[in-house]
């Protein structure tokens, strides 16, 4: 089948059109499977051309009532024809939007997928990232955002996030994804605020879901940079018990310093944490113990509120801390190589992980 273009101006008709009225008129047949098609894809190329659909629609309801015959069953007749022929017309129109979202969609998610995991050379990818208003010159920061289940493209929480987040910034110079279950949001580095609101939304969104913001960075390679500190960030977060449900990878620095020697931070655990191996009923009651008291400020009562101890029950455990390791967590001589020690354990998975409790 071969459609017949559309001529380029503002409001073109299907040439057949006329010919289909005046069918109908007199005969009273409707149009045919083939000759609805063509309206189709005759819609399909006015879409591709450019024209709208309110002036495709307005161009034929006129054609229609210059050709209107003056009986009135005949006019009976070719209204339907009208119809069927607008219908048609309208469904070629739809199908051709529906395949240039799909393909800029595709080439959205295949632009992303290249920044986020720095693939492509960097020249062509500034180019592409032009288009959608990204100046990888510029520095940008990435959130990544996580909840109890995964997220996918187009989910009813990622619609509403995206919502939310474009209604109030708009759209230029923000890119909205999911990537491996989360919620991702690129945005400029200097446009902070963004990026809050972004974290703010999921975070109400995911049901009490956690949202981590990578540092700025320049370049496309600062993109691929700060989407690593963001999922660095939600996974320190997962390892170390925090809390918050928004996550700021400059505030987390120190914690990516103490795991970058694994061997020194894995011997110190063994050396200073080794001994609670031997406690009765393992050393996860005053490895939770320890932690408390640290995030309390080694306010006992805190720490003992947190707990659901009394506070005599945790100073036991302190005093029995300080007999297995040697190590006083209430002297301050003593604290922070304890404190580091827990932390190592944390970002390590101790004791779980056997291949740390090497004696």
């Amino acid at each position: 089948m071969t459609a017949v273009k559309p001529p380029r101006d503002r409001a073109p008709t299907w040439p057949g059109y006329e010919a289909l009225l005046d069918r109908a008129a007199t005969t009273g047949q409707d149009p045919g499977g083939a000759e609805l098609e063509r309206l189709r894809a005759f819609g399909e190329l006015a879409a591709a051309d450019g024209t709208t659909l309110r002036g495709l629609v307005v161009r034929h309801l006129s054609r229609a009532r210059a050709a209107w015959p003056a009986g009135t069953a005949e006019g009976d007749r070719v209204l339907v024809a009208v119809q069927l022929a607008v219908e048609a017309l309208c469904e070629g129109y739809e199908r051709a939007q529906q395949l240039a979202v799909r393909q800029q969609e595709s080439a959205r998610r295949e632009f992303i997928d290249d920044l986020l995991y720095g693939r492509g050379d960097p020249v062509r990818l500034a180019e592409r990232a032009e288009r959608f208003g990204l100046r990888l010159s510029h520095e940008h920061a990435v959130a990544a955002a996580e909840g109890p289940t995964p997220y996918t493209e187009g989910d009813s929480v990622s619609r509403r996030v995206e919502r939310a987040v474009t209604g109030r910034f708009g759209e230029r110079r923000i890119l909205l994804t999911t990537k491996g279950g989360r919620m991702v949001c690129i945005a400029p580095g200097d446009q902070r605020q963004v990026l809050a609101y972004f974290a703010k939304q999921a975070h109400a969104a995911t049901g009490g879901g956690r949202a981590a913001v990578g540092r700025p960075h320049p370049g496309a390679g600062g993109v691929v940079h700060s989407y690593e500190e963001a999922l660095q960030a939600l996974d320190l977060a997962g390892r170390l018990g925090l809390e918050d449900p928004v996550l700021h990878a400059a505030d987390l620095l120190v914690y990516p310093v103490l795991a970058r020697d694994r061997q020194a931070m894995a011997e110190l655990v063994r050396t200073t944490l080794g001994p609670l191996l031997k406690a009765r009923g393992g050393p996860e009651p005053y490895l939770e113990t320890l932690t408390a008291y640290f995030d309390a400020g080694c306010v006992t009562t805190q720490a003992a509120r947190r707990l659901s101890l009394s506070v005599r029950a945790l100073t036991y455990r302190l005093q029995r801390i300080h007999q297995l390791t040697g190590s006083d967590p209430t002297d301050p001589r003593h604290r922070y190589p304890l404190q580091t020690a827990v932390i190592g354990a944390r970002i390590l998975g101790w004791p779980e992980r056997k291949v740390w409790t090497k004696t």
